[in-house]
């Protein structure tokens, strides 16, 4: 099988899985716990997950993974450093990297690793997320600037998942035709906008570290994991979302 970025597994049966991805150590996790051996620190869901940790998404811990011996490292071509995942490779595992920027990408890409995971089925929740975002959204749409950090100032730039989820919701991001996918900002020259969005994650908006930074403008603090991460959060994102927002 071939992941999102044309890398091809065929490693056999998979019973020990490393995730070095928060929201697919979830979706592993809701289902096939037992195949989990090895998560980052940052992989806070579900709270109860019992596995090794190998620090950071950015700054694994390699030879700890190797130790792990998993058939499989899942991996995400944004969030984790390729000279990380060559490091893997050259350490004899297979790894599988995951790069949607589109909801309907990361459904079809949840189905596919699952299937190399050995579930030929889909499971509830991702059934469940299939039929939430089948209908599209009609109504009026909103103009829209989604801050990620500060110090500096970054956005939301072009073909990102959160954009495309805001898109799907009535929300266009004018920042949607930038040719970086997360430039920096400069909050007095951006495009005319209707509403801030201001997620909790990577950086920890909140009522109170954000909005007053656009003043007089209409801001609202979001889910970041319900807006960014994809897998069984993707069932119940369109309804959290659109009543934050």
């Amino acid at each position: 099988m071939r992941d999102d970025v044309g890398g091809v597994f065929d490693g056999g049966p998979v019973r020990r899985v490393v995730s070095l991805v928060p929201s697919l150590t979830e979706a592993i996790a809701a289902t096939d716990a037992e195949l989990l051996v090895g998560a980052t620190d940052w992989c806070t869901h579900p709270a109860d997950l019992d596995v090794i940790r190998i620090k950071g998404t950015k700054n694994p811990n390699v030879a700890a993974i190797v130790d792990l011996a998993p058939d499989l490292v899942i991996a995400n071509a944004e969030e984790n450093r390729a000279e990380d995942l060559d490091l893997l490779r050259a350490s004899g595992l297979a790894v599988w990297v995951t790069a949607p920027t589109t909801v309907p990408q990361a459904i079809e890409s949840l189905s596919r690793l699952l299937t190399a995971l050995g579930h030929s089925e889909e499971p509830d929740w991702l059934q469940q997320a299939r039929a939430v975002w089948e209908t599209p959204y009609v109504g009026p749409r909103r103009r829209v600037v989604v801050p990620i950090w500060r110090r500096p100032w970054m956005a939301l730039g072009r073909d990102t998942f959160a954009g495309d989820m805001l898109g799907r919701l009535g929300f266009d991001n004018v920042l949607a035709n930038n040719p970086e996918r997360y430039p920096r900002i400069d909050l007095d020259a951006l495009p005319p906008y209707d509403v801030v969005v201001l997620p909790d994650e990577p950086y920890a908006f909140s009522p109170a570290d954000g909005p007053e930074a656009f003043p007089g403008a209409e801001a609202c603090c979001v889910s970041g994991r319900h807006l960014t991460w994809y897998g069984p959060s993707l069932a119940e994102a369109r309804e959290i979302l659109t009543a934050q927002l």
